[in-house]
Formats: C-alpha cells, sequence, structure tokens
C-alpha cells in the first residue's frame, strides 16, 4: 500500500503519542498541569521515554492506544491517541509530512515539533 503523499490523498487519520519537555512551547499537560515535570525534562529524556514505549508496541508488550492513554501529554490520550482524520495545513509541518509518509498501519520514528516529541500511527 503507498503512503498518502504517494497516493495523493487528501486526509489521513493518525494517533499520537506525545512527550513535552523543556523546549516544548506549552508546558503544561492534562497530566502536569503546572508544567513542573515537563519543564524539569530534557528533549534527550523526552525521547529516550519515548523511544522505550515505541519498543514496547513493536514488541508487543503494549498497545498503542494503552501506552498513550497511560504516557501522552496530549488530551488526545483519552481517545487512546486518536487525532481523528485530518488534512494537509492542519497540523505542524513534521508531524503532517512524518504522517502522510507512513502506511496505515506503520509507526514513525520520533518526530519533533514545537509540542515536543511524538511517535504516529497511521490509521487511515
Amino acid at each position: 500500500m503507498a503512503s498518502a503523499a504517494a497516493a495523493g490523498e487528501d486526509t489521513v487519520r493518525a494517533s499520537h503519542i506525545l512527550i513535552k519537555h523543556e523546549g516544548s512551547r506549552r508546558k503544561a499537560s492534562w497530566k502536569d498541569p503546572e508544567g513542573r515535570v515537563i519543564s524539569a525534562t530534557t528533549r534527550a529524556d523526552a525521547a529516550t521515554r519515548l523511544g522505550e514505549l515505541r519498543d514496547q508496541i513493536l514488541s508487543g508488550r503494549g498497545s498503542f492506544a494503552d501506552l498513550a492513554a497511560q504516557h501522552s501529554d496530549c488530551s488526545s490520550a483519552r481517545r487512546g491517541g486518536d487525532l481523528g482524520t485530518f488534512g494537509r495545513r492542519q497540523m505542524q509541518k513534521p508531524f503532517e509530512d512524518a504522517t502522510y509518509a507512513l502506511k496505515v498501519g506503520e509507526i514513525s520514528d520520533i518526530i519533533d515539533t514545537e509540542s515536543g516529541v511524538h511517535i504516529i500511527l497511521r490509521t487511515a
């Protein structure tokens, strides 16, 4: 199956896990309303945590939705990381580019945006 970019698709659907860090544009989340933990987390530490979660998913030791619900700093955590359907220019450019490059069912490597570090699961 071709990626969305290659197929010229208008919209995609994806889930993600976001880990915020000291460089994130908004240093608060549903898990950390005061931003104390986020402000004390380096980008490297956030990427390490996210890499560990990605490894758990890929090895079958955890489901994407369950780990998103527990660990993601995005409010989409309550939906297992599901962001729903979106089109071009609706997400930050690195996130959009990564999502459109994935095939359905693929999980991205770690993606950096102004929000933090993400892994993305393309679902449609």
